[in-house]
């Protein structure tokens, strides 16, 4: 199993429009954030996990021809709002789009997308066909995925561990029924945000005391803003089995 990063920003992305702090002027390209999106591959099968803002531009820099799948983390903009391009799959396969998310969030969905749910749909919209899922697993194919519980502040979102390999991203707190079943991981992915502490979100060290309670052979952050800094510096300081995730990063991983 593959997972290519598509994205590791947080919702304005990295540079923030307008910005000239050294981070979002700085030249590494891997300073460079769009908003955080996986690619997980598995044989033939392209599952991507959220849709943001800049799905068109990571399905083009991934060159993904075909689409399995899209989990959803939660309902805000930066993890759905690229859901209208999944046009180009719809037209090359003539089929819609499998897409995974809780009941509240397909209301998100439904809300932001309604002229893909018209009864009467305009020529060339979004083919989306919407799954519930909840905290049970359920499978993709030959694929299982298991959902679990997080807290973005105040509202409930999900994770998704799919073999030794688990998804975190915006949460601020997770339960301790969750965290049961994040043991025994070879690679977690958790936000971290900042180096300050955030209502909503893990701050660095928040997210190096969770990687440490689970203890994963490999660990790497994600969602990153331009107030973590800049990725060179941060990586020196991190413990030598955790690294700053950036945009195009790929990872194997034994899915058994």
């Amino acid at each position: 199993m593959r997972i290519t990063f598509l994205g590791t920003g947080t919702s304005q992305g990295v540079p923030v429009i307008a910005c000239e702090c050294d981070i979002c002027t700085s030249t590494d390209p891997r300073d460079r954030r769009l908003r955080s999106s996986v690619l997980i591959q598995e044989g033939a099968m392209n599952i991507v996990i959220d849709a943001g803002p800049d799905f068109r531009c990571q399905m083009l820099r991934a060159g993904i021809k075909t689409l399995r799948a899209v989990l959803i983390t939660h309902g805000h903009k930066d993890h759905i709002a690229g859901l209208d391009d999944v046009r180009p799959f719809n037209y090359f396969t003539h089929e819609p789009i499998d897409v995974y998310a809780a009941r509240e969030v397909q209301e998100d969905i439904r809300r932001d997308f309604f002229y893909a749910f018209d009864d009467d749909k305009y020529p060339g919209i979004p083919e989306i066909e919407l799954h519930t899922i909840d905290y049970s697993p359920f499978s993709i194919d030959k694929l299982e995925v298991i959902p679990f519980e997080l807290w973005h502040n105040r509202l409930k979102i999900l994770g998704f561990r799919i073999g030794d390999f688990a998804y975190i991203t915006d949460a601020s707190y997770i339960p301790e029924s969750s965290m049961q079943l994040l043991t025994g991981l070879d690679v977690l992915v958790i936000n971290a945000l900042r180096l300050e502490p955030h209502v909503a979100h893990f701050n660095l060290p928040q997210a190096l005391d969770i990687i440490h309670r689970l203890s994963p052979r490999s660990a790497f952050l994600t969602h990153i803003s331009h107030r973590l800094g800049k990725h060179g510096e941060i990586e020196r300081i991190l413990p030598p089995y955790v690294s700053v995730a950036y945009d195009g990063l790929e990872i194997e991983i034994d899915k058994s």
